[in-house]
């Protein structure tokens, strides 16, 4: 991984497994985009005063030259997330789309649309 890597954990003890499973997860991410200047990975754990079963919460911001592309899953519907390896996985999931959709629009693969202001022709002068 040529790319900065940037692990912290809310609200709960640093997991080294956890932890190297998010290592794996950005060097993928690395293959689908290697313009990657730096990634940041937080990971929450609720407060302990909630009565659901603890949602973690995975907040991934990805440097690129010129943008960042941030994911951040702040209130998971599923329970599933119940799990923190799952609520890496989905998160980390959403990010390879997002890094996807900008290496597409980098290459001009995606189509822009002209701006309103460029369709309305100015008033006819009477």
């Amino acid at each position: 991984m040529d790319f900065p890597l940037d692990i912290s954990f809310r609200n709960m003890d640093p997991s080294p497994a956890v932890e190297a499973r998010i290592r794996e997860k950005a060097a993928k991410l690395e293959r689908l985009y290697n313009r990657i200047v730096g990634c940041t990975v937080v990971v929450e754990a609720p407060h302990r005063h909630q009565h659901k079963g603890k949602l973690y919460n995975v907040h991934i911001d990805i440097s690129v030259p010129g943008k960042d592309l941030v994911v951040d899953r702040a209130k998971p519907q599923d329970h599933a997330h119940e799990d923190v390896y799952l609520a890496v996985r989905d998160a980390f999931n959403a990010a390879g789309r997002r890094l996807e959709d900008h290496a597409r629009r980098m290459r001009g693969d995606v189509k822009t649309h002209p701006s309103q202001k460029d369709d309305v022709a100015p008033p006819a002068e009477q």
